[in-house]
């Protein structure tokens, strides 16, 4: 198939972040909707990557290996997604072992602000929705309260509990976008700045830039063809790689995405492209 045509996603959750897909479905159902290529980017953990790669391995789907890193800026949030990264790099998966130790210390006191509160949930309940060795987060801690018939919607635990400005919200463990950045870069991977509409801050940019970024994600299932021009046009003012990808968890919102988002494969080739520049000099 002439490239012209091939579609990929790089930006997809599993259920070993907050995902509801396992690796093995995700693969699947990225078939199902023909893409060529996928990354699995799970907040703070790469332990999907191989079942995923395992699952395609015979099917013809390419697995780009990725990671999401959550970190802060002037108190508000901002992500970066790496790609094309060392993901077995044994420093690496250190520093990730103790940013997800730091997920589940913040569930739990998340959950006993919820007890303290009347609402019977339990941290085993939360913690086997992230597979529990996984990256525990809100949304798994949404889901449960939902599931546990707390809530009528996943959306209103957020909004009645668990949502910045809520009653039972814990902040979590910070990490600068200068950390996240040269975490990515320690490994080799492509740092991009990822679902820019939703963080709205633009203005951090070009400081993202001399951390050393290196690519905004242009294409989102948040970003109509306005949006996506904007960011297209920054990318060209700033140097930066083009990326894009449905942000799909599953059905953890409501709905999988995969398939929704055309990103062109052209994007990863310029993106491989990068790295053998930026790396194997």
């Amino acid at each position: 198939m002439n490239s012209t045509h091939k579609y990929i996603d790089l930006h997809v959750h599993t259920n070993y972040s907050d995902g509801t897909f396992s690796p093995e479905e995700v693969s699947r159902y990225a078939l199902e909707m023909k893409l060529t290529a996928i990354a699995i980017t799970d907040h703070d953990c790469v332990d999907g990557i191989l079942p995923a790669m395992e699952e395609a391995k015979a099917r013809g789907l390419e697995i780009i290996p990725g990671v999401e890193l959550s970190a802060e800026i002037a108190d508000f949030e901002i992500h970066i997604i790496g790609l094309l990264i060392d993901w077995q790099d044994p420093w690496f998966n250190e520093q990730l072992k103790k940013i997800r130790n730091a997920r589940t210390e913040r569930m739990r006191k998340m959950v006993e602000k919820l007890n303290e509160m009347g609402i019977g949930i339990k941290l085993e309940d939360v913690m086997a929705l992230s597979r529990d060795k996984g990256a525990v987060g809100r949304l798994h801690l949404a889901r449960a309260l939902y599931e546990g018939g707390y809530t009528h919607s996943i959306k209103q635990a957020f909004a009645r509990f668990i949502g910045r400005t809520g009653p039972c919200y814990v902040k979590r463990m910070i990490i600068s976008p200068k950390e996240a950045i040269e975490m990515i870069r320690r490994v080799k991977g492509i740092p991009i700045f990822a679902h820019p509409r939703i963080m709205q801050h633009d203005e951090v940019i070009p400081e993202l830039i001399n951390y050393g970024l290196m690519g905004i994600e242009v294409l989102h299932i948040d970003h109509n063809s306005s949006t996506s021009n904007h960011y297209k046009q920054l990318a060209q003012k700033y140097g930066l790689l083009l990326s894009g990808g449905s942000d799909c968890h599953g059905a953890g919102k409501g709905y999988p995405l995969m398939g929704k988002v055309e990103v062109p494969y052209s994007f990863l080739e310029t993106i491989k492209e990068a790295k053998k520049r930026e790396y194997e000099k």
